[in-house]
């Protein structure tokens, strides 16, 4: 068992949320009525749907609300928020399976979520919805299978979707992309697929548009690498760059932070195996000068990372913080911070993107109840009184820290 790390960052509180504390990458901050900060949750797995944590006093974390899925084949590992509207995504265990898709939720009494409505993506060949963004109060933009597709091989199932939500009771789907190729009817040849050992799909993961461009999506594609996307007219998006690193790596392309002031990108690559055994899964820094023209200048440093390896569980890299637009989210294009499973939570700093330097970190001691012999931290979600709230993938739910940088 590890004992905690730290460096600049200082554990204020961790709550296991009633026991339940198998964490997702759904991390929403709500600024609710009378003053109160709730955070919202999703879960990694059955069988607790989503939970609202309120943080107002980030050393005093209270859950105000914890819900249960319909069923245990199913998992709701994202979710977001915007002013009072909350939309949660719905992957099956098995295609077919339902509910499958998204629902929404009026969350204006956090104790008491309200369910609008819900967009179904079942069907036969359908897992439903794996991530999904939702910013603008009017769009949702999803990693989810489309039942009218049919996928050449079942691990492509989820494409990029675009949803309109600007009549929230009336969810309506208005575009769709995914990478030529990988359904029946396409015109492009399958895409050359990794070695199975580290084959995990050539489909849509975090769907990220911002609303200083939001005629971009910056699109992570797991084994297909990352790709901007033109949706100025969201009915017909079209690739305008890929940039992929796998071969020679090993795919899972996670997550796409643009940092508009600096013209760069920063790419995760996730770690999806235990004990080091797909490494190296890296954060990439791009040039994104020419967004027809990405290219690589850098990786965050891995010197606090590789030490544990071995340690447990998976090591390596997973999501960064978004700069989540609105109100509540801190927000930074010098200083980023990712998750890296049993390394924890890092920050570093990138202001000179070719020597990006590590400035704090937190790895906390293994969670009661892990599987594995480490904690694993999934996803992290930073507010905007620079308070870090971090959580764990399998048992320690959730962690709050004071970082001093």
């Amino acid at each position: 068992m590890l004992a905690a790390m730290q460096s600049n960052m200082k554990l204020l509180a961790q709550h296991t949320l009633n026991g339940f504390g198998g964490m997702g990458e759904g991390m929403s901050l709500q600024l609710a009525r009378g003053g109160r900060r709730v955070l919202w949750l999703a879960h990694e797995s059955a069988p607790k749907n989503f939970t609202g944590v309120d943080v107002t006093d980030p050393a005093r974390p209270r859950v105000v609300v914890q819900t249960d899925l319909p069923h245990r084949a199913m998992r709701s590992n994202s979710l977001e928020v915007c002013g009072d509207l909350m939309a949660v995504a719905y992957q099956v265990a098995v295609a077919g399976a339902q509910p499958a898709g998204f629902e929404l939720f009026d969350i204006s009494e956090p104790e008491r979520p309200r369910s609008v409505a819900f967009f179904d993506a079942s069907g036969p060949g359908s897992r439903g919805c794996h991530v999904l963004w939702f910013v603008d109060g009017k769009t949702v933009h999803m990693a989810c299978a489309d039942p009218e597709l049919k996928p050449r091989n079942a691990m492509d199932d989820q494409v990029y979707r675009i949803v309109d939500v600007a009549n929230p009771a009336k969810p309506r789907a208005i575009g769709r992309w995914h990478l030529p190729g990988t359904m029946e009817g396409d015109d492009a040849p399958p895409p050359e697929r990794l070695p199975a050992k580290f084959d995990a799909g050539f489909r849509a993961h975090n769907t990220n548009v911002y609303p200083e461009r939001p005629e971009r999506c910056y699109l992570g594609y797991l084994d297909g690498g990352m790709m901007v996307l033109d949706i100025a007219d969201p009915g017909r998006p079209k690739l305008i760059s890929r940039w992929s690193n796998s071969p020679p790596y090993n795919g899972f392309t996670h997550t796409v932070l643009p940092l508009f002031g600096r013209d760069l990108l920063v790419v995760t690559d996730e770690s999806i195996q235990n004990d080091g055994a797909d490494w190296p899964k890296l954060v990439w820094l791009l040039d994104a000068r020419d967004e027809r023209n990405l290219v690589s200048i850098g990786t965050l440093p891995v010197t606090g990372v590789k030490p544990l390896l071995h340690k447990g569980g998976r090591c390596g890299a997973h999501n960064v913080h978004e700069n989540r637009p609105g109100e509540g989210t801190w927000r930074s294009e010098d200083i980023v911070l990712g998750t890296f499973f049993n390394a924890g939570v890092r920050a570093y700093d990138v202001r000179d993107p070719f020597a990006p330097r590590e400035i704090a970190y937190f790895v906390p001691p293994t969670p009661e109840g892990s599987p594995v012999a480490t904690a694993q931290i999934n996803d992290v979600f930073v507010d905007d009184r620079g308070i870090v709230f971090a959580v764990d993938r399998h048992a320690g739910g959730l962690y709050s820290l004071e970082m001093s940088v």
